[in-house]
């Protein structure tokens, strides 16, 4: 478990997903869908694909985020200055987390539900993507005057399970990290 100041663990996860945003608006928009869309080879993923799997972890984290605000301001719920990870919540992030030298954790079996479908346009899953990103931006601006520590979220792939919203935060951002990693390398491997 891991002890954090709350708004420097919240500007530095803003910082990351900033950079998200920067990523996708300077760099992946201006690819062609086939450059964004092909696989380097059958057995891993497409950019695309990335970032339809991080499109349906939003789309399920962001209104649960946004209802634990709901619920933390019927509460009352104020700031605390320190966010002390939980158990779990650690752990799920350390397995996200890619390594310092940018090299992602053991290869993991994405839940069903959170597997690439198709091939949607990529103006489309990037466009997405973006929102999604700022969106998030928000939430973690708006956390700054909640408690990380009180605030529950329950978790995609077991909603009985919930986590702490900073240790949620920390996970959401670092399987962030993990995929728009492995994009960017499903695209070089297509310029290669």
């Amino acid at each position: 478990m891991s002890t954090h100041q709350s708004k420097e663990l919240l500007n530095k996860l803003y910082q990351q997903t900033d950079e998200f945003i920067h990523l996708a608006v300077s760099n992946w928009q201006m690819l062609p869908h086939k450059q964004f869309a092909d696989k380097a080879t059958p057995d891993k993923w497409s950019a695309n694909q990335c970032l339809q799997h991080l499109n349906s972890y939003g789309n399920y984290y962001l209104p649960a985020i946004k209802k634990a605000f709901e619920v933390a301001k019927q509460k009352n719920a104020v700031a605390n200055a320190i966010f002390k990870s939980g158990w779990l919540g650690n752990y799920f992030t350390n397995l996200m987390q890619p390594k310092a030298d940018g090299s992602l954790p053991k290869k993991m079996q994405s839940p069903k539900n959170h597997q690439p479908q198709n091939n949607t346009e990529s103006h489309f899953v990037i466009a997405e993507f973006i929102e999604q990103q700022e969106q998030l931006l928000q939430l973690l601006e708006q956390a700054k005057e909640v408690d990380l520590n009180s605030i529950k979220v329950p978790i995609s792939i077991a909603p009985f399970i919930k986590l702490k919203l900073g240790d949620v935060f920390m996970f959401l951002v670092a399987h962030n990290q993990r995929h728009v990693l492995q994009a960017e390398k499903a695209i070089e491997q297509y310029r290669n």
